[in-house]
């Protein structure tokens, strides 16, 4: 390390410890803006005696509209100014509703004096709010709720980024020092101390308790950034980038900005929680229903593949899935059976000329790939994840292709994003695993439904190897 000792390294029950107080802290601030903008839309109601329920409704669909808009993501620089569109835009859509319910249920106060409320709690929401972000402001600048941040990058855009965030604490991070390539005195340098090299950012995550990583201009390449980054995404802290080329692209998107220079969010979906759950419910309701469904198919096809040749029905291989673990994976036997050291290291495709005509038209269907729905129900596998490969290959695919490795932080699948886009066969190995971490950083539910639908559009038309 060139500044500092290694530190010592916490264990698992201090980090769940420091996890939880972390999380406490950074949502206190979002519970504070929550209260203002209840006080800023509720306080009109006050002022009835009766008829307070279609207010109260109005309160809640705003709040709704408000976190619909991310406006309780926590934010680095504060300004109502800035979010002032959002806010009256969402507030006087809830109103219009407000206003047709009332009017259509004849409720009291009446439609006149609702819209007139609603105008009034409109124009004192912002308030409220500011006065809200100048407390967490005072909070932040006097020590409290600050995150511990770590700056990765020592050229001239990390040393503003530095600069402004020791001259301003109100951002709310307390940077405790820097990562880059080994070097000498670099212009961030002036400002926070170096704590080692890129390399050494998982030690720094787990030692220092790291909640915020900031990613400026960096000496080290964007690719060697961005495998750090992915190394390390399971740990509980947010990261922002400075966008290259930012001078010269407006910054409205980005919602967030220290001094001037405009910081984007990174969105780690979460691989656990109540997403992750309902995926897991979803693989087994629909891997049950469809070994059901599909019985007639799955006996019809185990038939045609012995009468094609006795010697098996079902192919057994041993795969890599999840953080590299090995599981048995099931297969209709498509091609004559082999040793057991081929099985292992042969890169099959559609040529084989052991292909016979049950083989290839399994293959060119996706047949063979039906026993799969059991690994799923039992758990090896999910519906919609990369595709898993065999350990050899694993091994070779990671030592050419860097990325290839990351594509197992997450279940194996049926199908995937990169064998609906016409990655499969004997197609490039480094394309597939770029199409396999588009689809873990940047997964939901509503991209597994979409990957399923091309799925059952590739099986329709016979796009298989």
């Amino acid at each position: 390390m060139d500044q500092l000792a290694v530190p010592r390294q916490r264990t698992d029950g201090e980090i769940l410890a420091s996890d939880g107080k972390r999380t406490i802290r950074r949502h206190h601030s979002w519970l504070v803006v929550l209260v203002a903008d209840v006080a800023g839309l509720a306080w009109p109601a006050a002022l009835l005696r009766e008829g307070r329920l279609p207010l109260a409704a109005f309160t809640v669909v705003c709040l709704l509209f408000f976190h619909g808009g991310r406006l309780y993501r926590p934010h680095l620089h504060l300004s109502v100014l800035d979010e002032m569109p959002s806010l009256i835009s969402r507030s006087l859509s809830a109103a219009l509703l407000g206003g047709v319910g009332v009017e259509l249920l004849g409720m009291r106060p009446g439609t006149k004096v609702f819209a007139a409320l609603a105008l009034t709690a409109i124009a004192t929401q912002p308030l409220a709010r500011a006065l809200a972000y100048r407390f967490i402001s005072g909070v932040r600048r006097k020590g409290f709720g600050s995150r511990t941040a770590l700056l990765i990058g020592t050229e001239s855009v990390s040393a503003q980024l530095a600069a402004t965030l020791t001259a301003n604490p109100g951002y709310g991070l307390r940077l405790i020092g820097l990562l880059d390539a080994a070097s000498g005195d670099r212009p961030a340098e002036r400002f926070v101390p170096r704590l080692g090299r890129l390399d050494d950012l998982p030690i720094i995550l787990r030692g220092y308790g790291v909640e915020v990583v900031l990613v400026g201009f960096s000496q080290s390449s964007d690719a060697r950034v961005v495998e750090m980054l992915r190394a390390t995404a399971d740990r509980p802290c947010e990261i922002f980038v400075v966008p290259r080329l930012f001078e010269i692209q407006p910054a409205r998107g980005l919602r967030d900005h220290i001094g001037a220079i405009p910081v984007a969010r990174i969105r780690y979906p979460r691989r656990s929680g109540p997403s992750w759950l309902i995926k897991r419910m979803l693989d087994v309701v629909l891997s049950a229903t469809a070994l059901v469904l599909l019985a007639p198919v799955l006996a019809v096809t185990a038939i045609a593949v012995w009468l094609e040749d006795p010697a098996g029905v079902l192919f057994r291989q041993i795969r890599v899935g999840k953080d590299g673990s090995h599981f048995e994976l099931l297969k209709f036997r498509s091609l004559k059976p082999v040793d057991d050291a081929e099985s292992a290291t042969r890169w099959n495709i559609s040529t084989d000329d052991r292909l016979g005509a049950v083989g290839r038209f399994l293959r060119r269907t996706s047949l063979d790939e039906l026993p799969q729905l059991w690994n799923i129900l039992r758990g090896d596998m999910t519906l919609v994840g990369p595709r898993p490969e065999r350990p050899h290959f694993v091994d070779r695919f990671a030592a050419e292709f860097p990325v290839y490795r990351h594509r197992h932080r997450v279940p194996s699948g049926l199908t995937g994003l990169a064998q609906v886009s016409g990655l499969r066969g004997d197609t490039s190995i480094e394309d597939r695993a770029r199409f396999d971490n588009f689809y873990i950083e940047n997964w939901s539910l509503w991209l597994d439904v979409k990957i399923i639908l091309m799925t059952v559009r590739e099986v329709c038309f016979a796009r298989g190897r």
